[in-house]
């Protein structure tokens, strides 16, 4: 038997809290599609550094370029802003240790903040773009934003696409897969998937990866 969910959210789908099926679709907690999780990183229009800890995103290319394809982008949020103004930025990869480093961030994000000092985290250069990379981020993406659009039309989030310029990777990741595709590597977002059997939310939960046969 498979359980049907349509467009009109179920009444079991209560709010876990004030406001959230205004930013996400209750499909979000039906599906409860994991994404890897990562740092955008800015810079504000006073110099500060932002760091945006963000999922809801795929990364793919062809042969007229690689692309990162953020879904989700707040459009109230100083990375918004950022973006639409200077239309640079990065994408770092963190391993689990730094979740809470990354946590510290979104508790602490004023427009004075350096959220790089919030965060703990250590500037690095980029060298195509003016946007600074983390240094301790173990797969660094340096980007272009190419389109910006309200997919909804709701004024809430939006898809941000840039064009992928440059990328650094720590060498330690750089040879056997299990440094990047194991606990050290890549986090993933299991975002509060609902629980049927019991018509309440699982727990949000941070996964990382484990490789398990070739393809």
């Amino acid at each position: 038997m498979k359980i049907e969910i349509g467009k009109e959210r179920p009444a079991c789908y209560q709010e876990i809290y004030p406001g959230v099926f205004d930013i996400f679709s209750h499909f979000e907690f039906a599906s409860a599609i994991p994404h890897v999780l990562f740092a955008v990183t800015t810079l504000k229009e006073n110099g500060k550094t932002n760091v945006n800890y963000h999922s809801w995103s795929c990364f793919q290319g062809d042969n007229g370029g690689f692309f990162a394809i953020l879904a989700g982008i707040y459009q109230h949020t100083h990375t918004y802003a950022n973006l639409k103004r200077t239309g640079e930025f990065c994408i770092n990869f963190l391993s689990l240790k730094y979740m809470d480093n990354l946590n510290a961030t979104i508790e602490k994000n004023g427009i004075e903040d350096d959220e790089f000092l919030v965060g703990g985290f250590t500037v690095e250069r980029a060298l195509n773009v003016n946007a600074p990379r983390i240094k301790e981020s173990f797969l660094s993406l340096e980007c272009k934003v190419n389109q910006i659009t309200d997919l909804s039309h709701a004024g809430t989030t939006a898809l941000v696409i840039g064009e992928v310029q440059h990328i650094a990777i720590d060498s330690e990741y750089a040879g056997d897969m299990q440094k990047r595709y194991g606990e050290d590597g890549f986090m993933l977002l299991a975002h509060s998937p609902f629980n049927h059997e019991k018509n309440e939310y699982n727990k949000t939960m941070t996964a990382t990866l484990k490789l398990q046969r070739e393809t």
